[in-house]
């Protein structure tokens, strides 16, 4: 469990200790009829951190949110919030606020009314309602905009208020369902670091849910990887994406050049592996490291140096440009070997002219970028 982070000055939600709230889910499962979607899933989250559980549709990441918020009860398992189980605590009692995808504003009541809604449902004062309302909009920086209706609001706008009636009653947790689902390419980009700094404010322990990969990347402290129901890797985004624990991880988040290899063995403190027309020297990971034959190398396109820059490379092999694409910032490349296998390459697009398709060149790669893991 990671350490406590003591909540900003914004509105947050603190422990009785003092500290932002620590999560746990211990052997969480769920069963609809004879469908199991979620199978013993197990985590922690410190005080005042932010995970994202990211997964395809059907991953079981919304369910997991949902048993976390009451909105569903568990087949097996618990939910603990600061060391008590809230599996049997209603939803209104669990002081959990939750931003949806579609922000589930009211379209008739103002921006002011839609944030002090919560408030007044708890039957808190009308004056202290007037104070708790003014900090929550000011800390999403929509002062000036209490009169407006939703409909007068851009997505962007909406999910802030969304954002401010979740936080305004000052909540022990924080859930968002896929928050910037709404929203353009571009607005999206801009509010993964809007939301991701003003989590950091609040210090409000806060998990998230997802499928897209750039926001689970950009806005999260750990990411939860989840198919078929299944935590399979949870970690710091770096760690899971230059570690991934499997093929599904590897393909999932990012793009990866996925080789299944015959032959994998140890050399001393490295892996091993035919290529095919050559040998290539590895990082095994703990999966790989079994008595079977076969394993699966796992390199990304962006550590795949070409032409001249993979002479230093301990890894080497010749290739023919199949494809080249320039997309502004990146060239990306597909090629094959001479061995026979396809690999996708990604260099700057500053540096220099794209190499014409069926030119002749060579690839290269670092030991530690290539990864050995159970296919």
């Amino acid at each position: 469990m990671s350490d406590r982070v003591a909540p900003g000055s914004a509105p947050g939600a603190a422990s009785a200790s003092g500290g932002a709230v620590t999560l746990e889910v211990a052997h969480l499962g769920k069963v609809f009829g004879a469908t199991r979607v979620v199978q013993d899933v197990s985590f922690g989250l410190g005080g005042g951190k932010l995970l994202t559980l990211l997964g395809p549709s059907g991953s079981g990441k919304t369910t997991i949110m949902r048993m976390i918020a009451g909105f569903e009860q568990p087949t097996e398992g618990d939910v603990r919030i600061d060391g008590a189980s809230v599996v049997d605590v209603p939803v209104h009692r669990r002081d959990i606020g939750v931003v949806f995808q579609q922000y589930a504003l009211f379209p008739h009541l103002s921006v002011y009314d839609n944030v002090a809604y919560p408030l007044q449902m708890r039957r808190i004062s009308r004056a202290e309602v007037a104070r708790r309302v003014e900090t929550a909009i000011a800390t999403v920086r929509l002062a000036g905009f209490e009169a407006r209706l939703p409909r007068a609001l851009s997505g962007g706008q909406q999910q802030r208020v969304a954002l401010a009636r979740a936080i305004v009653f000052q909540p022990r947790l924080l859930l968002m369902d896929e928050p910037m689902g709404a929203l353009d390419k571009r607005l999206r980009e801009l509010m993964q670091i809007e939301v991701r700094q003003l989590q950091r404010t609040l210090g409000i322990t806060t998990v998230s849910v997802t499928h897209d990969q750039v926001e689970a990347l950009v806005m999260s402290d750990l990411i939860g990887v989840l198919d078929g129901g299944v935590l399979q890797q949870l970690g710091p985004p770096l760690e899971v994406y230059q570690r991934p624990a499997n093929r599904f991880v590897a393909d999932f988040l990012g793009e990866s050049n996925l080789l299944p290899v015959s032959g994998l063995r140890q050399d001393g403190v490295q892996w091993v592996a035919d290529l095919g027309g050559g040998l290539c020297s590895a990082v095994a990971l703990d999966a790989a490291r079994t008595t079977e034959p076969v394993a699966l190398l796992v390199i990304r396109p962006e550590n795949i140096a070409i032409g001249t820059a993979a002479e230093a490379m301990p890894n080497r092999c010749q290739a023919e440009v199949r494809e080249a694409i320039f997309v502004g910032d990146l060239l990306k490349y597909r090629c094959l070997t001479e061995g026979g296998r396809e690999l996708h390459v990604k260099s700057l697009g500053a540096a220099g002219e794209p190499l014409a398709v069926g030119a002749r060149t060579q690839l290269g790669w670092r030991t530690e970028h290539c990864l050995a893991v159970a296919p």
